[in-house]
This record gives C-alpha cells, sequence and structure tokens, in this order.
C-alpha cells in the first residue's frame, strides 16, 4: 500500500506524504519544452504518449508519493461536444451551451473521444516510476463544470448576472454531468487510478441558500459513486465556509482545504483525513520562509492523517529547486 493509501484508507497518522496540485505542467521546463510545440491544449491532453511523459516529469525530479494525471476538469464538457479552447492570458473559452447536442451524447462516443485520457492513465500507472505510489485521476465537481459550461468562461473574468435563471436548463446540465462524469470516473478507474479527486474550484462563489442544490446533492451522488467503486476520494471545495459541514454531508474519505481556512480549526473540527492547505505563494518566498510554513502544518496535523499538499495548484513562477526544497522538508519531517 502507498503512504497516501496509508494515510485516506488506514488513516496512519505516522507518515508524511505529499503529492502537489499541477505538480506536473507550467513551472517545469521540460514541461515548456513539449508545450511550446505543442501550443494546442486540448490536443495535449488528448496526446496519451506526450500527456503520460508530463504525468512522471516531476516523479523523475520529487521524491513525490502520486502522480496525478496531467489532464483537464474541461475535457468532460470536450467529449459532450461543447467547443473549450485555451486562450493565452484568457484561460478557458467555451462554445454555446446546446441541450439538445449534449443530451444526444451517446456513452461510446464520449469514452472513444477521451479514451487517450484512460491510455494515459494505463501508461502512468504501468510505469516504474509510480511503484509504490498512487496514481490519482479527478473530475471537476458538477457545479464547478456548470460554471464553466453556461458562463463560457472563467468567473474570475466575470460571472454572467443572470446565471440562476434558467433552472430548466441548469436542472437538465446537472443531470447529464451526474451521468457522464460517472462515466468518465469508471474509466480512470479501469484503467489504474487509484484515487479520485473532485475539483471544486468555484465553490466559493454559492451562497449558503444555494449549497445542497448546486454543491451538496450533486457532489454527494459522485462521491457515492467512487465508494462504489472500492477507490477512495478526495474532495476539494475551494473557498467553502465551513468545511466540517460539507465533510458530515458529503462524507468523502479525505477533504483538501484551500489557504484561507485556518488549519488549527480544521484540525478541531474534522476527523477525517486533511489534505492541503499551505498557501501556493509560499513557493515563491526564501527557503527559510517555505521550511517554517510547511513545518507550521506538519505540526498542527502530527497527530492527524495528513497529506501534505498546497491550497491550490503550483503557480507557474515557481523554482522547481524550491519543489525540490519543499518535498524534502516534508519527508524529513
Amino acid at each position: 500500500m502507498s503512504p497516501i493509501e496509508e494515510v485516506i484508507i488506514n488513516k496512519k497518522s505516522n507518515v508524511n506524504p505529499i503529492w502537489i496540485m499541477r505538480q506536473a505542467g507550467r513551472y517545469l521546463p521540460e514541461f515548456r519544452e513539449i508545450r511550446k510545440q505543442n501550443p494546442d491544449f486540448i490536443k495535449l491532453c488528448l496526446n496519451e504518449k506526450l500527456s503520460s511523459e508530463i504525468t512522471l516529469q516531476p516523479l523523475k525530479r520529487f521524491d513525490l508519493d502520486a502522480a496525478i494525471i496531467f489532464s483537464d476538469i474541461l475535457m468532460l464538457p470536450y467529449g459532450l461536444n461543447q467547443s473549450v479552447e485555451f486562450k493565452k492570458n484568457m484561460g478557458p473559452l467555451l462554445g454555446e451551451i446546446d441541450l439538445k447536442k449534449i443530451s444526444k451524447v451517446e456513452e461510446v462516443d464520449f469514452v472513444e473521444k477521451l479514451s487517450p485520457v484512460y491510455q494515459l492513465i494505463k501508461l502512468v500507472s504501468s510505469s516504474q516510476f509510480t511503484n509504490n505510489k498512487t496514481t490519482i485521476g479527478f473530475v471537476g465537481a458538477p457545479w464547478t463544470l456548470l460554471v464553466y459550461m453556461m458562463n463560457k468562461k472563467s468567473p474570475k473574468l466575470n460571472l454572467n448576472e443572470n446565471f440562476f435563471e434558467d433552472k430548466h436548463l441548469i436542472d437538465k446540465v446537472l443531470k447529464v454531468l451526474d451521468k457522464f462524469l460517472k462515466i468518465h470516473i469508471k474509466n480512470q478507474v479501469d484503467n489504474g487510478a487509484q484515487v479520485i479527486q473532485i475539483f471544486d474550484s468555484w465553490a466559493g462563489l454559492l451562497k449558503e441558500k444555494d449549497l445542497p442544490y448546486y454543491m451538496y446533492n450533486p457532489t454527494l451522488s459522485l462521491v457515492n459513486y467512487i465508494k462504489s467503486l472500492n477507490v477512495p476520494v478526495i474532495c476539494f471545495p475551494r473557498g467553502i465556509k465551513n468545511y466540517k459541514k460539507f465533510c458530515e454531508i458529503v462524507k468523502p474519505d479525505t477533504i483538501c482545504i484551500d489557504y484561507e481556512v485556518d488549519p488549527i480549526e480544521i484540525n478541531k473540527q474534522i476527523n477525517i483525513p486533511v489534505q492541503g492547505g499551505m498557501d501556493p505563494k509560499v513557493l515563491l518566498s526564501s527557503k527559510e520562509n517555505l521550511k517554517k510554513e510547511a513545518t507550521k502544518y506538519l505540526d498542527i496535523f502530527k497527530d492527524h492523517p495528513y497529506i501534505f499538499n498546497l491550497g491550490h495548484g503550483v503557480l507557474p513562477d515557481t523554482d522547481p529547486n524550491m519543489m525540490d526544497y519543499l518535498v524534502k522538508t516534508v519527508k524529513d519531517y
């Protein structure tokens, strides 16, 4: 059993596993080389040879305990025939949402369209670099995918004021998402994903009254499904105010926390394994500060099953030497 599974399944608190969200990608010079020659991001995600190579790049450099697949949560709308493209300095841009079109998508066509993602998982999980390490697959949470599909761009740029008005459309899209997210998860697990993480990047946009319909219920449906496959599930509802309530309702195996919550409170309130927390910007500071911040989280969770990670993805400006130092700090703790 890998160190991460020891923490999640056996609730071991005497191991210090580490993996980092976005560990494969933009801060690594070897990734930038590949990206320069492959400007179309979706095509790159669908090139299993290159995407598996990218997934393994950080494991060749650092003593990390997991490979997180190089893919994107927006492969799901892409698989449903909504157009998705990534523009420099803009992020993702999606086409109009056509309910008739997405309702007609057949499972066989969806799986065929995303098959390179499943091949990538197969290649990664059978690699010599993932011996005694966990292969992590992932999906976007229904709410976050709904935001992208209906808003057609990142809500960071702006969220359409009339977003919540078309309840009929929202209801139908959530049903389609529930069906195809489960298909996507099943194919990842069948090809070697040992843990699934659900990213709810825009959970923080929701008001308290809207949480059950948009977040709790749709995410719980996925969590129950993943558990039925005998695979652990990590949830990352970024930006929510009440992690304790989320855990009580959704019941993930592990909760991933963002950098705006107080880890001391989380340690007191939550009895399941915890992951993450440290601000990615700490990696842009000094080694002294990095050691201090990393040790703070390790101290707080020293008697709690804990997987070291950041409270969001690693930033593009991060020096790989700082990442190396972080991994060693955690391993030597």
